[in-house]
């Protein structure tokens, strides 16, 4: 499968790319541990059916330390033992954040307060701007059906 797009080939949207993802790298330094944001990057992938960034954030999990078991139940958090409560809350907000079409009212008031015990408004922040940020690169990459596979652990670091 061939991209329908290269975004670098184009030096206007190269360079607005380069921004775009040089924020995503900066993300990575907000005050939210890096295992929920691996997870939470996952889960609001899964959810939109980007593979690429399933590819990605897969590897980048496993490549942290993250175990195979919690990779593979992402997609069954609710139903698993194995995720912490704050995680569980960054889940259930992501997916909120994520189906804003299906839910009518984004996030709602428990799963937000839910959200708001267990994280600091520092790492509510971070956490937000991940799931927008994902959303986002989600679309770019599924618009131009960007393949997925052959990603490496720090490819865009």
């Amino acid at each position: 499968m061939n991209a329908r797009l290269n975004y670098f080939a184009n030096p206007a949207t190269g360079k607005a790319l380069k921004h775009f993802m040089a924020f995503g790298r900066e993300m990575k330094g907000l005050p939210l541990p890096a295992a929920t944001q691996e997870l939470v990057a996952l889960r609001v992938s899964q959810i939109n059916g980007c593979a690429a960034c399933i590819d990605m954030h897969t590897k980048e999990a496993a490549e942290a330390g993250e175990s195979a078991v919690r990779l593979h139940l992402v997609a069954a958090w609710r139903e698993a033992t194995v995720f912490t409560e704050a995680e569980r809350a960054a889940l259930a907000l992501a997916e909120q954040g994520t189906r804003t079409a299906d839910a009518g009212t984004g996030v709602d008031d428990a799963t937000w307060a839910r959200a708001a015990e267990l994280y600091d408004e520092e790492q509510l922040t971070a956490l937000v701007m991940l799931v927008s940020f994902m959303n986002a690169v989600n679309r770019l990459n599924i618009i131009t059906q960007q393949p997925a596979g052959d990603y490496k652990p720090g490819q865009f670091h």
